[in-house]
């Protein structure tokens, strides 16, 4: 959410970082509603101050007799006892609304991220890798013969419907390998701490980390109110919702391995083939809480901990950074990884790593308090994959595919597949 005060100060700059995004001025309207609230609010004091007077006169004019004015003080006391109720409820109602416009509006770009419109867009800012040259066509993951027995996208549609995966043998056990390899990477290396969250989150979470209001189409809802989450994003970063933290305990930085949920509405006829766009899949995720001081640091380390994964799998890949019109509504600055997809034949996305600066903190009224004393300030917020596990898995499949249907496995693998450095034409690890 936005400083109603940065508005206020310098209201021309936030319509600018607006129409970065594509966006119409919005400014007018929020300080309408801000200076309607302020009125209102203003209004009331001054009622609730001409009531007090009031109610010390009623006293006196008891005291001295005067029972006309006696009758007429202790009226205005009713009177404007129900004025500051009524002034009191209809700028509640004000801020109520001035809220809601707020939270729908997407975070502004920091001026360093590039203007445009769409992935067209974007910047590559770092390249790791040469695409390796087959002599035989590359093949698309679904399509290899090594995985034939071990991805049924029929028994799936049969469970659940289009755009889900059964995973099997083999497969199965190289994607929990994918996994398991990332949190190990991540806690003994990057010094991440690994948590186990739910998956089941509260209305005021996907609020507080900017899901809703406006983006509830994109996720699932249970009849009970729960929604699933998206991404770990919503859990780790709400560890904080509502808190105010010692800034010696920051920063905070944790991965969570968790399924993940999302409808991909408005995705109709997008990547509908294999498992590269699922409703149900699995991540990886890193969040970081720190303070605003050290944010752009950590969005500098948390980049480098999701290359080094793709690294550390020999798999070539790209770090985009995203321009104003292409990111998330949450971002003030993403850098997206594009792994090399040979069957493809180009780059895809797999992990997202973003900044927020305080616009999370702002809706989860999250905040910590300087080691040096003074107003507890709003905490900053960064998040990204590390990876997406399922895409990983697509990665390895297509780029260390081998002629006769076979997959040679990434040496980082081998240690948590029990030696076996290849799936067989036949769909076996050996």
């Amino acid at each position: 959410m936005h400083d109603i005060r940065a508005i206020r100060d310098n209201p021309a700059a936030f319509d600018a970082a607006l129409a970065r995004r594509g966006l119409s001025p919005m400014s007018a309207a929020i300080l309408s509603l801000d200076e309607a609230r302020r009125g209102l609010i203003h209004a009331a004091e001054s009622a609730q101050a001409e009531q007090n007077k009031a109610s010390k006169d009623v006293g006196a004019a008891k005291a001295r007799g005067d029972d006309a004015e006696f009758e007429r003080l202790r009226a205005l006391v009713a009177e404007k006892k129900a004025e500051v109720a009524r002034l009191g409820d209809e700028a509640k109602a004000e801020d109520a609304r001035l809220t809601d416009l707020l939270l729908t509006i997407p975070n502004l770009p920091y001026d360093d991220v590039p203007d445009g419109k769409d992935e067209h867009d974007n910047v590559e800012i770092h390249r790791h890798g040469t695409p390796r040259s087959f002599d035989f066509k590359p093949l698309e993951h679904y399509q290899l013969p090594a995985v034939q027995t071990g991805m049924d996208f029929t028994t799936a549609a049969k469970l659940s419907g289009s755009r889900f995966v059964v995973l099997m043998g083999a497969v199965a056990r190289l994607h929990r390998a994918l996994a398991q390899f990332m949190l190990d990477t991540h806690t003994a290396e990057h010094s991440l701490t690994e948590a186990i969250t739910p998956v089941l989150v509260t209305s005021d979470m996907m609020r507080g980390t900017g899901q809703l209001p406006k983006f509830g189409e994109d996720s699932y809802q249970t009849t009970n109110g729960w929604w699933l989450i998206p991404t770990a994003e919503v859990t780790l970063t709400n560890f904080v919702h509502g808190d105010t933290v010692d800034e010696a305990t920051l920063p905070r930085r944790y991965v969570a391995h968790t399924q993940c949920f999302r409808s991909e509405a408005g995705s109709a006829g997008r990547d509908t083939a294999g498992m590269l766009r699922q409703h149900q899949f699995e991540k990886v995720e890193m969040v970081t809480i720190c303070t605003p001081d050290t944010s752009e640091a950590e969005h500098a380390r948390m980049t480098k901990c999701a290359e080094a994964i793709l690294e550390k799998l020999d798999l070539p890949y790209r770090t985009m950074k995203l321009c104003a019109g292409d990111m998330g509504a949450g971002a003030r600055r993403t850098h997206d990884l594009e792994v090399w997809l040979p069957g493809q034949n180009t780059y895809r996305e797999i992990s997202s790593v973003s900044t927020c600066g305080d616009y999370q903190a702002r809706r989860m009224n999250a905040r910590f308090r300087p080691a040096g004393g003074g107003k507890p300030e709003f905490l900053h917020t960064l998040n990204g994959s590390g990876l997406a596990v399922g895409r990983t898995l697509i990665a390895v499949l297509e780029n260390w595919q081998e002629a006769d249907g076979s997959v040679t496995l990434p040496a980082a693998l081998h240690p948590y597949l029990g030696g076996k450095t290849r799936i067989t034409a036949e769909g076996v690890l050996a």
